[in-house]
């Protein structure tokens, strides 16, 4: 079995994301941030898109749905709260399984950015599609959920195989690195900033990172070493993390 997988950007920073199984032809598109965008790129790839795969209900990950299945028929699948804005064929959520041809993908609970944000992680290909659960040296704002519930879905992530390759769904990684530098001068994040760095001045992309190199440098898998940084002597995981989080969400830089 053999996952194929091509992005591109879209819209002002996110990623589109096709996923192909070489062995039925299936493809599916991870989120629909920019139907014409997926469409076309799919059309150069030569692929045909038989399934949607939501990860949640924000506009820029499930706006496309109803052009994509218009022009395709593809079916789409996802979270219940994708219905909030667009249509949905089958509902999956944390344990459950969803085939693309002969490719597996487990379903993870990864709620807290909304509530019922999940992710799709194929064992055997060895990669993750992630959406807005965790980025390169990031993790999404916790708009729906609780710091705790955010922490355990980045748990589930981390607890992947660290040769795991993690397909997020935006551009923030330099933001990101300048987060991260201002709490931490550990020299293996300091070298993959220089990388960051250089790759965005080429505009290339810094998408996908690995589960390992993430457990290695992003704070927010850090936030327990990082928290006293911030004034947070509590050794809770949580109260770090959300220390941390805190933090981002009012950083300048």
């Amino acid at each position: 079995m053999t996952l194929e997988v091509s992005i591109a950007p879209c819209l002002e920073d996110n990623y589109l994301i096709l996923a192909r199984d070489v062995d039925s032809g299936q493809v599916a598109t991870i989120d629909t941030p920019d139907a014409d965008a997926i469409l076309a790129h799919a059309k150069t790839l030569g692929w045909t898109i038989t399934h949607v795969l939501n990860t949640h209900w924000h506009p820029d990950h499930a706006g496309g749905n109803a052009k994509i299945k218009e022009v395709t028929g593809a079916e789409i699948i996802g979270p219940a709260e994708v219905r909030r804005i667009a249509p949905l064929d089958r509902e999956v959520g944390g344990g459950e399984v969803v085939k693309l041809g002969a490719t597996q993908l487990d379903v993870l609970d990864v709620g807290g950015h909304t509530l019922g944000h999940i992710a799709y992680y194929a064992a055997a290909a060895e990669k993750a599609f992630v959406g807005d659960a965790i980025f390169a040296l990031g993790c999404g704002r916790i708009f729906e959920g609780t710091p705790k519930q955010m922490w355990e879905g980045l748990q589930r992530l981390a607890a992947l195989p660290d040769a795991t390759e993690v397909f997020c769904a935006h551009e923030y990684t330099a933001s990101n690195a300048r987060f991260a530098l201002s709490l931490d001068d550990d020299p293996t994040l300091v070298a993959r900033t220089v990388e960051i760095f250089r790759r965005r001045e080429q505009n290339l992309a810094t998408v996908p990172t690995t589960i390992g190199l993430e457990k290695a440098t992003n704070p927010f898998l850090r936030a327990v070493k990082l928290a006293p940084k911030l004034g947070v002597a509590d050794q809770d995981p949580v109260a770090a993390f959300a220390a941390v989080r805190s933090a981002k969400d009012t950083f300048k830089g």
